[in-house]
């Protein structure tokens, strides 16, 4: 068992790999946002990693977690320059991958809620704070990106996007307290997130607006 990107109670090799992997997905994401936005190479990284790692920084320092995951492991900023260069690649000869990109970006952020959410857990931390530690992992780095690039936050607007996290972070909890068993929990947390928010992109699925009469 290790520390890394995000927890530290599921098995070393799948934690790990697919912590790099929301770490790619998010900083393809980045790079996505800040061409559309017309930023140049140079912005185009600093908004992929912040987007990468945005969250997992909030969570760290609100954790008084130090060095911070992506300063104890180069791997991260390896994932996202490379995910940086595949995505211009990839999309200098052949559109977006829009579907697939919903899909990965609903793992990234089911892992880097679930890890996040361990390992709030991991410093004793109450059940809402742990929900509200995994969602800002899952979904901090979103909100500074759309912030840096001039766009209402995801997080903020109707969409199914930091309560999948929750609804996941919450089942995980709950399976754990009346199970006992971490590490299945923790599946099922990943595979609640991710089917809750496909279902939403598919459906058209939005949290009702509130207006103040």
């Amino acid at each position: 068992m290790i520390s890394s990107a995000g927890g530290k109670t599921a098995p070393v090799t799948l934690l790990y790999a697919l912590d790099i992997f929301g770490v790619a997905v998010f900083a393809a994401s980045g790079t996505l946002a800040a061409s559309a936005a017309g930023l140049d190479l140079l912005g185009m990284v600093i908004i992929a990693s912040i987007t990468a790692v945005g969250g997992g920084t909030i969570r760290d320092l609100l954790l008084n977690r130090h060095p911070m995951f992506w300063m104890s492991d180069g791997t991260s900023l390896v994932a996202i320059l490379l995910a940086v260069a595949a995505t211009l690649a990839w999309t200098s000869v052949l559109p977006v991958p829009t579907n697939a990109l919903l899909y990965a970006d609903a793992l990234g952020l089911a892992v880097f809620a679930m890890t996040g959410a361990q390992l709030a857990e991991a410093h004793n931390c109450r059940a809402l704070v742990v929900i509200f530690m995994g969602t800002v992992t899952g979904a901090g780095g979103g909100l500074m990106r759309d912030v840096l690039t001039d766009k209402i936050p995801l997080i903020l607007r109707q969409d199914v996007y930091a309560s999948a996290a929750i609804a996941g972070i919450a089942v995980y909890l709950l399976l754990v307290r009346f199970t006992g068993r971490a590490r299945s929990a923790f599946a099922v947390g990943l595979v609640v997130i991710v089917a809750v928010r496909i279902w939403a992109v598919h459906v058209g699925a939005q949290l009702p607006s509130m207006r103040v009469p």
